[in-house]
């Protein structure tokens, strides 16, 4: 009865219009000081025990970085090089325009970021070249959710948060899968402009592909940086968040010089934004969360799913259709910090991998980001392209189909996420 309440509560304040995140905060302390006895104290240090983890750390850094990497000329960079490597192909832009945003992933941590930087630059080319804008919006508003995917990932650092995963483990079994998804995207991508017979750049000679390189070679290194001080150890995930924020402001302000001294403060500032946004979004999830905990809701649904002869196969479809419905709804991080806490432990009762999960929760998330009604690189192309939504919709379907394709494999197979860090000893085997 008292699930029941909370979940009404908190839709019924939902459909106000009210954020997300102080939803969250008046429903656990509606039901706290009416339906409980709890005392007030004991919430107050909840919420700050919640977020005192030193990962959450890494969220405003890899903000940070991804901010100073879209205004410091890093995209533009990249675009040239994928372009070099793989204009000459059928739909070569479009496929330079999925390469550039699996680059640029690997150095932001963030879909908008990334469909935001690659976008601006890429499609304005497309459609001087020739491309439908349709096509040129459909690519980069599904490879941009690459940017969730590809370590180092918000995302996952937010799943870290809410469930006391190994952050640095997700970061290395993310980059598989991601790889994966944005071969996937390519391939439709060159299906799809072969189909059609779209424009065709001229190969590039191999003089041109090596100043390009060399060119975008700073931006690369950060990929290095990150992933590379993770696994040797030098750093924690989330001093190689600080690091990545330290090198992309050296790189964008003294190394390419596209970020000029004057406008720091702006991109600090919007950095600052954004992360107060986020820390407030999971400073309500921390009291959901614990509310879930306190009512026994996860332990419930784990013994009512048993009781019915729910096995991993069942259990792990109804997660994907959990969460893509959510994704009609909210967006990712608040996804993560409300649905994590409760399914993760059913999850382990059922014998999923955490690592495993973690990496099917942000796929979906991925898919999340690409669907209306309030699918983020949805606005942020609309924004860049001035389609609309609806219009968008339509364009992104063929590259959405092989999203939930892959979402298939990546939930029942496994090995594609957990593979890489078994090799490297970073778990010790598959559950």
């Amino acid at each position: 009865m008292n699930t029941a309440i909370i979940f009404i509560l908190l839709i019924a304040l939902m459909l106000t219009g009210m954020p997300i995140s102080i939803a969250l905060g008046l429903t656990v302390l509606t039901f706290l000081f009416t339906l409980t006895q709890v005392p007030i104290e004991s919430v107050a240090l909840k919420l700050f025990t919640g977020i005192e983890k030193f990962e959450i750390m890494a969220i405003p850094f890899f903000i940070l970085a991804g901010n100073f990497l879209t205004h410091g000329g890093v995209a533009r960079r990249m675009i040239r090089f994928a372009t070099s490597m793989v204009g000459h192909w059928y739909g070569g832009l479009g496929l330079a325009g999925v390469i550039a945003c699996a680059l640029f992933a690997a150095v932001s941590g963030s879909s908008p970021a990334c469909v935001v930087a690659i976008g601006s630059v890429i499609l304005p080319a497309m459609v001087k070249q020739g491309f439908p804008k349709q096509f040129g919006a459909g690519v980069i508003t599904t490879s941009g959710a690459l940017g969730i995917l590809i370590p180092p990932s918000i995302a996952m650092v937010m799943y870290s948060v809410s469930t006391n995963t190994s952050v640095g483990t997700l970061f290395i079994a993310g980059i598989v899968p991601g790889l994966a998804l944005a071969t996937a995207l390519g391939v439709t991508t060159w299906w799809i402009a072969r189909k059609h017979d779209y424009p065709r750049l001229q190969k590039s000679t191999v003089r041109e592909r090596f100043a390009a390189f060399r060119e975008s070679i700073w931006g690369l290194m950060l990929v290095v940086v990150v992933i590379g001080g993770i696994y040797s150890g030098i750093f924690t995930p989330t001093e190689a968040a600080a690091m990545s924020a330290v090198y992309a402001f050296v790189i964008a302000v003294f190394v390419y010089k596209d970020l000029k001294l004057r406008q720091i403060p702006k991109v600090l500032l919007d950095s600052a934004s954004m992360s107060a946004m986020l820390l407030y979004i999971i400073t309500n999830a921390v009291l959901f969360s614990f509310l879930m905990t306190s009512e026994g809701v996860p332990q419930a649904m784990a013994d009512w799913m048993i009781a019915q002869g729910f096995g991993p196969v069942v259990f792990l479809l109804v997660c994907n259709l959990l969460l893509l419905l959510a994704g009609n709804v909210m967006e990712p991080s608040s996804i993560i910090l409300i649905m994590a806490p409760i399914l993760f432990p059913v999850a382990i009762k059922m014998g999923v991998d955490p690592v495993h999960f973690g990496i099917l929760i942000t796929v979906n998330m991925e898919i999340g980001m690409c669907h209306p009604p309030v699918g983020l690189n949805l606005y942020v192309a609309s924004g860049i392209t001035k389609m609309g939504i609806t219009e968008l919709t339509v364009a992104v379907w063929p590259w959405l189909k092989t999203m939930l394709v892959f979402l298939v494999i990546v939930t029942y197979w496994p090995p594609l996420s957990l593979a890489l860090p078994q090799a490297l000893g970073m778990i010790t085997s598959a559950r």
